[in-house]
């Protein structure tokens, strides 16, 4: 049996979608009394397509209300919580009701048999770690123990939210240990989507991730249109359209998804000079692109950031292995490169052994920066034999398991893609 506590626009929507793709019964229970009453008349406080036609199908069949918490939780293999975590005039998020909701259930679950507790609602990065481990310690409870622990965020739209949990993309699943992870994996054997078993603080990172991007999205389109408004004679809607053919939407040649992941930074010869350009035209007409400026601001922050972990990791008079010069795998164009800004850092920090191998671009990065204290091997092996610390700032497929294959050697990933 399942339990879902809140029965909100996240919780009734899970509580529906799990009663009528998984067969197994539900109980919901949400503290507001009114609410529960409204629910048990089969109408729904909000809109939302296809609930209260779903809501209308399982009341009262796999789908029930329990009058108390004792009741909802007492058969339940699963308890999924949905208490909102609304936002705080400073910006952060009011935990209250989210706690209290699971110190009322750690006092109303029995030993009457391992339960699983899974957390919905949307949570800052370590708000498992640090609150609701200790407060289910505090009740008498060991996550991993007595009892299991996930986190499971939601990715839900409002209007379609129905369809997007029966049919979701993608599962993230935080847990304290495989016993918790097997059963969230049971749970959502019948839906057809990836499941990603991973720790607590990158599930609750996942969520805010995905937000934080489409915020980000809007907020650039909102940007330039008001920069266009600012330059005249541009058609704002046109030149979106325009933007929208661009077949990496589409994922061609190389999909949006490519951009979108973090490393060393942006370069090469159009990126860095056209955004540096259009910040110049925008600002010559009397606005300030401040999205646009920041952009660039975290571009030199993220070069910086592998800089500074280089230099923790190995003293100056050390040989550094250095893997990828060129501005991006399958090119030997090494104009704007991000390797040459961060090994000029480095031999500005008194860097002068350092030895490289791009597959491609070796004889154009010598050629285009040859004051570097750089020294450069044929072979990829070379580098591996000579460094003792390797780092990547170009993702050539030919690197990506290096690390697994030389676990001797110690590897700083300014690319992320080492497996």
């Amino acid at each position: 049996m399942i339990a879902v506590v809140g029965l909100g626009f996240v919780g009734l929507t899970t509580a529906l979608g799990l009663a009528d793709v998984t067969g197994r019964t539900v109980y919901g229970y949400d503290a507001n009394i009114g609410l529960r009453k409204m629910l048990a008349e089969g109408t729904i406080p909000f809109y939302e397509e296809g609930l209260e036609q779903m809501l209308e199908r399982h009341l009262h069949k796999r789908f029930r209300l329990a009058e108390c918490l004792e009741d909802a939780v007492e058969g339940a293999d699963v308890i999924l919580v949905c208490v909102g975590t609304p936002s705080l005039p400073g910006g952060e998020v009011s935990l209250d009701d989210l706690l209290g909701a699971l110190s009322q259930l750690s006092a109303a679950l029995t030993n009457h048999g391992r339960k699983v507790i899974a957390v919905k609602s949307t949570v800052p990065p370590r708000t498992m770690a640090d609150k609701v481990i200790p407060l289910l310690r505090s009740g008498g409870w060991e996550p991993g123990r007595d009892i299991g622990l996930v986190h499971n965020p939601e990715f839900l739209r409002e209007g379609c939210a129905l369809k997007d949990f029966i049919e979701p993309d993608r599962i993230v699943v935080g847990a304290v240990d495989d016993w918790s992870f097997s059963v969230m994996r049971e749970l959502y054997a019948p839906f057809e989507a990836p499941l990603h078993e991973v720790g607590f603080e990158t599930a609750e990172f996942t969520k805010y991730l995905s937000n934080s991007l489409l915020a980000s999205l809007i907020s650039f389109a909102n940007e330039m249109a008001m920069a266009a408004g600012a330059i005249g004679g541009i058609d704002v809607r046109r030149s979106f359209d325009i933007l929208h053919e661009d077949k990496r939407w589409r994922g061609a040649p190389a999909g949006m998804a490519k951009y979108v992941y973090p490393g060393c930074g942006f370069g090469g010869y159009c990126l860095p000079k056209d955004t540096a350009a259009a910040i110049a035209a925008i600002e010559a007409h009397g606005y300030t692109p401040t999205l646009l400026q920041e952009v660039v601001r975290v571009n030199e922050r993220a070069k910086l950031k592998i800089v500074n972990d280089i230099a923790a990791a190995a003293a100056p008079d050390q040989v550094l292995g250095i893997l990828g010069l060129s501005f991006k795998p399958g090119s030997d164009d090494v104009r704007g490169c991000v390797a040459a800004d961060i090994l000029s850092a480095l031999a500005e920090r008194g860097y002068r052994h350092m030895l490289a191998f791009d597959p491609m671009a070796n004889r154009a990065f010598a050629s285009r920066y040859p004051k570097l204290p750089l020294d450069y091997a044929d072979r990829l092996e070379e580098v591996i034999a000579g460094a003792d610390t390797i780092v990547v700032l170009t993702a050539w497929p030919i690197f990506t398991r290096l690390k697994a294959d030389y676990p001797d050697k110690q590897w700083i990933d300014g690319r992320y893609c080492l497996i």
